[in-house]
């Protein structure tokens, strides 16, 4: 059995996320999700606007029948890579950069395969960000 392992922080579920794990069970049988850690969220991103806490997004995310497990993580890292048990490693498209760099470099040492899934057009979790922050504003007081 193949077990295919993604992340994300998947806080403003949207059908990207969705299509994100229909991609990765082309792949695999096994789908791991890794959620990112609410905690590491702030420390790169101090001003970013978590809607739901870690365990609730772990729980959303486990809910999903397509997923088979949910694993919490702080960094897209060799660390965090070499504590979890895949065959290969879904990066979006727009995954790129050192970290990204080295950790395709982890796979490639470590007879893991890594394959790049295409983003669902006109949605991304920023967007909606914005747009609900706006219709916030635009409310009647």
């Amino acid at each position: 059995m193949k077990k295919i392992l993604t992340f994300g922080v998947f806080d403003y579920f949207h059908i990207g996320h969705l299509n994100l794990f229909f991609q990765c069970k082309e792949y695999a049988d096994y789908l791991i999700v890794a959620v990112q850690n609410g905690e590491s969220i702030l420390k790169y991103k101090p001003d970013a606007n978590i809607l739901y806490s870690t365990s609730q997004r772990i729980a959303l995310v486990s809910a999903l029948k397509i997923v088979d497990e949910v694993v919490e993580y702080d960094s897209v890292s060799v660390e965090t890579l070499e504590k979890i048990d895949f065959d290969i490693l879904a990066l979006g498209e727009d995954h790129i950069g050192d970290r990204f760099d080295k950790v395709v470099s982890w796979c490639r040492e470590h007879d893991k395969q890594v394959v790049r899934l295409k983003r669902t057009p006109g949605i991304c979790s920023r967007d909606i960000k914005k747009e609900l922050v706006g219709t916030k504003n635009d409310m009647p007081k």
